[in-house]
């Protein structure tokens, strides 16, 4: 077998895991586009996810491919990536997503692969090779992104309450039942358009070192971008309902017309940060804005315990998921 053989298959089975991984960012993350409508009783569970995975797919059309460029070409100096780190990356991604899926806990698919990333390089080549801008990016926004989604999601709360204080609750709760199916489709177009261009940027990233695709190009190829919205759609319409009663009923109940709050809040956070082209956390964002809008109805009414839980899981994602990556770069070594 050829060495442009062995690259090809190498190349191949490295996009058949990325895809993997897209699938399992789609299973592990519905619950942010889901958990609101179906813990409201909006939509049944089936229905929500058929919902989530159309808007993920239609994402598309809509949104420019920045992400995708962040971490196809923002994160790691040109050069040092090659087809170990990029497996050394993805495993410790998804095997970040299995634990915490198992365990229901609402962690970032996006910082998974962003540690797997940071970890990979680092066992390479170390620190110096990482690019700080684009780091530090995706870093500012662990944090940016929950309390935008917290403030959004708080004052959506609040403006509604004012402008509807004069109907009756069965009128509003009326109301928004119809309103929220379009907050929620908002959402889960932020959730397709952040979320499978990671992937797309991996993806990209593997194609740009292995030589088949070019560092000046401005654009991955076309089947790229197309098998990575419909891998995340896949995944999103399996659901991962474990994640699911964490995010629609540990945290806070909510009504339609917190469950629509929330969702705008969301999905504004997501679309300010996919045109910015930062890779943001779904999970982080709208678990901001559910705290947010639990918070304006009554602090008392956000169980703050599992809350902190949460947090804790997005502390450790990154060093978790980097150790990981780091670990199975080694092994990569030996293996091919």
């Amino acid at each position: 077998m050829s060495a442009l053989q062995i690259s090809f298959w190498v190349v191949a089975m490295l996009v058949v895991l990325a895809l993997a991984f897209d699938f399992m960012n789609g299973f592990h993350d519905a619950a942010n586009s889901i958990a609101t409508v179906v813990s409201t009783g909006v939509l049944k569970p089936q229905q929500a996810v058929l919902f989530a995975a159309f808007f993920n797919v239609v994402a598309i059309m809509v949104f420019h491919l920045s992400v995708a460029a962040t971490v196809g070409k923002g994160i790691v100096e040109p050069g040092v990536v090659d087809h170990h780190v990029v497996f050394g990356a993805l495993l410790g991604a998804i095997t970040w997503n299995l634990i915490t899926w198992w365990y229901g806990i609402p962690s970032s698919s996006s910082h998974a692969l962003i540690g797997g990333i940071v970890g990979a390089v680092i066992a390479k080549a170390g620190a110096g090779k990482l690019l700080g801008a684009g780091i530090a990016k995706t870093v500012v926004f662990i944090f940016v992104s929950p309390v935008l989604g917290f403030f959004l999601g708080g004052m959506m709360m609040v403006l509604v309450a004012w402008v509807f204080r004069r109907a009756t609750p069965l009128k509003v709760d009326r109301w928004f039942r119809r309103m929220q199916l379009v907050s929620a489709g908002a959402y889960s177009l932020g959730h397709g358009g952040n979320d499978a261009q990671k992937t797309i940027g991996i993806i990209w990233m593997l194609l740009i070192a292995s030589g088949h695709a070019n560092a000046s190009d401005a654009m991955p190829p076309a089947w790229t971008i197309w098998c990575c919205y419909l891998a995340i759609g896949a995944g999103t319409m399996m659901g991962g309902w474990r994640i699911v009663k964490t995010m629609g009923q540990k945290i806070t109940k909510l009504r339609p017309v917190g469950g629509f709050c929330a969702e705008t809040g969301g999905a504004l956070t997501l679309f300010i940060a996919t045109a910015m082209g930062v890779p943001v956390s779904t999970t982080h964002t709208i678990t901001g804005a559910i705290i947010g809008v639990g918070s304006v109805r009554n602090p008392s009414a956000v169980r703050w315990g599992v809350a902190g839980n949460i947090v804790w899981a997005w502390i450790f994602t990154i060093p978790a998921s980097a150790f990981v990556a780091a670990c199975a770069y080694w092994a990569s070594l030996s293996l091919f």
